[in-house]
């Protein structure tokens, strides 16, 4: 595998990246962290390490700088400005259209908790670029009203136990207005920390792939 840690322009900030591209990729996956994560959660890194056994590339980027983040710790106000986050993983798809590692692969974006609803942004904005979406834990109301623009398919994943972002989850699904499917981990708390959990969300991520990217093809 093509492994290289990269640095992506994004308006007047410098986002750093970990893009691993392996042979014959069908796709890459856009990795969105949300609620005070990086590039380094333990589990998007896990969900992400079993999508490119699927054949699929990754990116995880840091959607704040070093500078930002440490604010960040403080106010927890940046994880929470989706028109910031969505337009800096604009940036980064665009970017992927322009390296030459990506630009001929089509681009799944998959945010987690307050990533989701920046996810959902970014593609209402670039509905040419993205072919699917997937949300794991998230929160894909923060979108607001770029949830009835979102033109790529969307697939929901929470845990039976987050009652609060399942209702949440439900309440953006009936705002879609392209194919969707809510997936229910039973058990699952919202970080999906119970054994098994976290497989879950990596194989019902990887056949979502699959079979969008199928579709596409097809």
């Amino acid at each position: 595998m093509n492994s290289q840690t990269v640095t992506l322009p994004a308006g007047d900030a410098a986002l750093t990246g970990d893009l691993t591209v392996p042979p014959a990729a069908r796709a890459v996956v856009l990795f969105a962290h949300g609620s005070g994560s990086s590039r380094h959660s333990p589990r998007n890194r896990e969900v992400a390490a079993g999508l490119r056994t699927a054949g699929l590339g990754t990116l995880l980027i840091d959607l704040l700088t070093e500078e930002e983040e440490r604010l960040d710790v403080v106010t927890a106000e940046l994880r929470f400005d989706i028109p910031l986050l969505g337009r800096r993983l604009v940036a980064a798809v665009d970017w992927l259209a322009e390296s030459p590692a990506t630009r001929r692969l089509p681009v799944v974006l998959f945010g987690a908790s307050t990533g989701a609803g920046a996810a959902l942004v970014a593609a209402a904005e670039r509905p040419g670029r993205v072919s699917a979406v997937v949300s794991r834990g998230g929160r894909p109301d923060l979108a607001g009203d770029a949830l009835e623009a979102v033109r790529a398919p969307v697939l929901l994943i929470v845990g039976g136990r987050d009652q609060q972002v399942l209702r949440l989850n439900q309440e953006a699904a009936r705002r879609l207005r392209v194919p969707h499917t809510l997936h229910v981990v039973p058990g699952a708390t919202h970080l999906f920390e119970e054994p098994g959990a976290l497989g879950q969300v990596t194989e019902a991520a990887r056949q979502w792939c699959h079979e969008q990217l199928r579709t596409a093809a097809g």
